[in-house]
């Protein structure tokens, strides 16, 4: 019959490998090697306006392409049309633009979410 360890020996003979392996300094050496890689892999990414445009969600881009556009109508259409109304007119359709810009970002941002679940 082989020599069997009662479940309080089986204990303490995995308290001593653990305080074994905690106490390896290459298991440590390799800890800090991961940690500070993954350091400089992440000091080494630089910000540029494509990957911050790519960080902000569809909704928020399209509302800002929108507004951009409110904006531009707002500058040409009171040239074009000479009218009292043409500034209000303006304002009207920027918003309109911009709500419009945020429905679509919106549908992006929901295509991309439904892509992720498949």
């Amino acid at each position: 019959m082989p020599n069997r360890l009662s479940p309080e020996q089986e204990r303490l003979v995995r308290l001593r490998q653990k305080q074994l392996t905690d106490r390896d300094p290459g298991v440590k050496q390799r800890d800090f090697n991961r940690m500070a890689t993954a350091r400089e892999r992440k000091v080494d990414r630089r910000i540029t306006a494509g990957r911050m445009w790519g960080t902000i969600s569809h909704a928020w881009r399209g509302a800002l392409v929108g507004l951009l556009l409110g904006i531009l109508v707002m500058v040409i259409l009171p040239e074009l049309w000479d009218s009292r109304w043409a500034l209000p007119a303006a304002l009207g359709i920027t918003l309109i633009l911009l709500v419009l810009g945020v429905v679509i970002g919106k549908s992006f941002d929901y295509r991309d979410n439904l892509k992720h679940l498949s």
